[in-house]
């Protein structure tokens, strides 16, 4: 038993090395089980219709609480941060915004790639063990296993927070047949602030911890894609992609250090545009900005769509 446990957390701080040779900020591990305590949560927010159009959400309800479900023989859940954080900013303080994250590349194939390195990494020195790696791309309860690695605590917004960088990371996870020593869960260090409910400017915090996703910015500037309603006109604070607001009045993110992360980076035609440009911006222009980019989720006629209900309600003042 001795020898079994000293093979395991020898495998786990191997896996911490290489994980921060690629360039992540933190990795935890947590024992591959159903999360019982996720079940009725995610059961009602469901059913309270909170999420909007997004009926992806509703599909492999299991899966999205079982890992085994998804890799037979799973024994551990391996989940790491990220960093994505940027001080640099849009020139123009009238231009539409864009979510931070967003700025470069989209960050499923950077962070995936980095993933299955680390992935390979243990095969190479383990044999052929069964893996598979995630980045907000499956039926998985992401911060609910990063809390349950000890990576940080769920904050009132609903975001994952380290106290030593935020809540400006992407997380990842590999499902893995290994058994690791599981780490331990972080106490809530949000306390009695509220800074991110009150700052949301269309209500979609409604109670902590709890986001309705269907009154949430980022929903209406990138999932929905119909009509954008018009009761909210002059709620979205100028996003035209993505919502930083309850990110940037979080007090944790004031410990937030910038990313090394070259493919992050953001192109300085994006950063000089003005809010003249983002108006007059053509599908050319959209092509060569956003190619590779997180914002080809929406596409053009998406954020066309989006700045043409900014410049609407700025026409109206």
């Amino acid at each position: 038993m001795g020898r079994t446990r000293h093979i395991a957390e020898e495998r786990a701080d191997r896996i911490r090395r290489w994980s921060e040779e690629l360039g992540f900020s933190a990795v935890g591990f947590s024992k591959a089980e159903r999360l019982v305590g996720e079940e009725l949560r995610l059961s009602q927010w469901l059913k309270e219709d909170r999420h909007g159009e997004m009926g992806y959400l509703e599909r492999n309800f299991d899966k999205r609480l079982d890992p085994t479900l998804l890799l037979p023989g799973t024994r551990t859940v391996i989940s790491l941060l990220y960093n994505h954080y940027t001080d640099v900013r849009q020139a123009d303080p009238e231009a539409p915004r864009i979510s931070t994250y967003a700025y470069g590349e989209d960050y499923h194939f950077v962070v995936k790639w980095k993933l299955k390195e680390l992935l390979k990494w243990m095969r190479q020195d383990w044999g052929d063990i069964a893996g598979r790696v995630f980045v907000d791309s499956a039926p998985i309860l992401e911060r609910a296993w990063a809390a349950r690695a000890g990576l940080g605590w769920i904050g009132k917004h609903g975001l994952l927070l380290n106290k030593n960088g935020g809540s400006h990371f992407f997380l990842g996870e590999i499902l893995v047949d290994l058994d690791l020593p599981a780490d331990v869960p972080k106490t809530d260090h949000c306390g009695s602030c509220t800074r991110c409910m009150d700052a949301c400017p269309t209500g979609a915090i409604i109670r902590p911890q709890v986001v309705d996703g269907s009154k949430c910015i980022s929903y209406f500037t990138i999932e929905l894609k119909d009509a954008l309603p018009e009761p909210m006109a002059g709620r979205f604070e100028n996003w035209m992609f993505g919502c930083d607001i309850c990110q940037e009045v979080c007090p944790w993110n004031r410990h937030a250090k910038p990313h090394e992360e070259p493919a992050f980076a953001a192109k300085p035609e994006l950063l000089a545009m003005t809010r003249q440009d983002w108006t007059d911006l053509k599908e050319e222009t959209f092509d060569a900005l956003f190619r590779k980019s997180p914002v080809q989720r929406t596409g053009y006629t998406g954020l066309r769509r989006n700045i043409d209900f900014l410049d609407r309600k700025q026409e109206a003042n």
